[in-house]
């Protein structure tokens, strides 16, 4: 707490080159790009970072393939050469993982078409992953025994790429990369309203934990507030050329269901695309495609009825999935980006892609940030640096590459350290990945400090956290960068024991309430009870 509450007495001193709202992905990378460039930035959002949209991804980041049907070639390009862009500069978080897809007898395209669709793509992305393959029933029968091929003509196999970790910590480490450079941001505070005077954007803003109110002063005023971009607009009084509609996406989250480490793909009864993705002790299911009216959404039964339904009736299971081994569900919305027309209503949605748009207002220097994904991420925020400086805002580095891993002799150098005190003889019995590549992935840099705490104190290896394989070390590290306010922040975004663990058993975990302490001190029980008495959510 000690970081955001220093970062908050920071937000109303002196006047900032940009202030974003939103802290999801769009607003973390206009953050992290904005301050490696020099920059100065200020960053709130009115919930946690990527504590909505950005927590409910299906943890792909992948080129778009079915924007092939809708003709949409130069997105897929794009995407394409965006997730190769991802591959190479996130190695260790951004993994290419193989796609099995199996077609049922009957669908609309043979699977020899759809076969050549993924060459089509494959050459979009520049050959840069391993060739697709064409499969018949048997190839696969013999690969995932467990895929129910009595009804299918065959399928194939080509390569996209998956977050090997959680969304929202890969979204954090955006913000986090931002404030190392010296971004000041903060989550809870809320933008309350926001005006232009003297050339200067005044946003009023609210700590909702204090309550406290105060002004931030900024040259240019970043809208990054996800599905929430429109709602802003309206209370500052901007008219922009996009706006959103939402289609709600769920997953569920079961026991893991095969032991291979590929996404099984496939088309539900109703055309829609599905698909089981691996995590780790786990197997992700979904998603739906569901227009709605509102951000804010659930899982209904019938969203349950129809992924368990469709993934039963094509799996080889020893007992069909049913309710009860769900483990955890993820719901959020898509914003889809659409123009209005001149009757004031927008085009047929499921025409909609995820693609970005941004809109400028160059009178007021107002930027609005519409629609976009993951796999995107990187370019939006080297969009939004060239409309700063479009907009006469001086970064200073303008030519900084301000996103990727460090440079490989970094890792060798901890990889070498790790070695050299057997980092991986901690490493939990129960994780599914060695120690020492863990801490790379999830802290980079940082894992050469935990490093030094172990070293220095082997008792730090400790997994204080029974079932989620953290340590104690770990914990104390959040503590002190990772800003994080509630319970949830750590067991939902920060990491992703809220979706691999049942509540129960997060609950009685051994270890918990050792974690709440040293994250909150004396509010531990206090924050422990908040979580676990709240209603259900995803």
């Amino acid at each position: 707490m000690k970081l955001r509450e220093s970062n908050i007495q920071k937000l109303d001193q002196g006047v900032f080159d940009a202030l974003i709202i939103g802290g999801g992905i769009n607003g973390a990378v206009s953050a992290a790009a904005l301050s490696g460039r020099g920059a100065s930035v200020a960053l709130i959002d009115q919930r946690d970072f990527a504590g909505f949209t950005s927590q409910q991804s299906s943890n792909l980041a992948w080129g778009g393939i079915k924007y092939l049907e809708s003709h949409d070639y130069p997105l897929v390009r794009k995407l394409c050469v965006s997730r190769n862009h991802l591959i190479e500069n996130y190695p260790s978080r951004v993994q290419e993982i193989r796609f099995l897809a199996t077609i049922a007898k009957g669908f609309r395209w043979p699977t020899l078409f759809l076969w050549i669709g993924g060459w089509i793509y494959w050459a979009f992305g520049s050959g840069f992953t391993k060739i697709p393959r064409l499969l018949s029933k048997r190839d696969i029968a013999q690969m995932e025994p467990i895929i129910n091929t009595g009804n299918t003509n065959g399928g194939f196999e080509y390569s996209d790429a998956y977050l090997h970790d959680n969304d929202s910590r890969f979204v954090f480490q955006f913000v986090r990369s931002a404030m190392d450079r010296g971004c000041i941001a903060a989550n809870y505070v809320e933008s309350i309203g926001a005006r232009r005077e003297g050339g200067i954007w005044l946003t009023q803003a609210q700590d909702l934990i204090s309550g406290k109110t105060f002004t931030i002063r900024s040259k240019a005023l970043i809208n990054a507030a996800g599905p929430f971009v429109d709602d802003h607009n309206k209370m500052t009084g901007e008219k922009t050329a996009h706006q959103h509609l939402f289609s709600k996406g769920v997953h569920l989250i079961v026991p893991r269901i095969t032991e291979n480490k590929r996404i099984l793909a496939f088309f539900a009864d109703d055309g829609r695309l599905f698909f089981v993705i691996p995590m780790g002790a786990r197997t992700c299911i979904g998603t739906t495609d569901t227009r709605v009216e509102s951000p804010y959404t659930e899982v209904t039964d019938e969203d349950r009825r129809f992924i368990l339904d469709n993934i039963n009736k094509r799996l080889n299971l020893a007992r069909p999935l049913t309710r009860s081994d769900v483990i955890a569900e993820r719901c959020g919305v898509r914003p889809l980006v659409t123009t209005t027309q001149g009757n004031g209503k927008a085009k047929d949605w499921m025409q909609l892609s995820r693609k970005h748009e941004i809109d400028l207002d160059r009178a007021s220097a107002h930027i609005s940030i519409f629609g976009g994904k993951l796999t995107d991420c990187v370019n939006v925020g080297n969009e939004v640096s060239d409309l700063i400086v479009s907009l006469g805002i001086e970064l200073p580095h303008r030519q900084y590459k301000w996103y990727g891993e460090p440079h490989p002799s970094v890792r060798e150098e901890y990889m070498h350290q790790a070695r050299l005190m057997n980092l991986d003889g901690y490493t939990s019995p129960e994780a599914f990945e060695n120690l020492s590549s863990r801490l790379w992935r999830r802290y980079d840099i940082q894992a050469l400090e935990l490093l030094d705490v172990i070293r220095e104190d082997p008792r730090q290896a400790e997994v204080l956290i029974k079932g989620a394989s953290y340590l104690r070390c770990e914990i104390q590290l959040a503590k002190r960068h990772e800003m994080i306010v509630k319970l949830d922040d750590f067991l939902r975004r920060r990491s992703k024991i809220a979706l691999i663990m049942r509540q129960e058993d997060i609950k009685n975990a051994p270890g918990l309430m050792d974690a709440c302490e040293i994250l909150f001190e004396d509010q531990a029980q206090v924050r422990f009870d908040e979580y676990f008495q709240r209603p259900a959510t995803t």
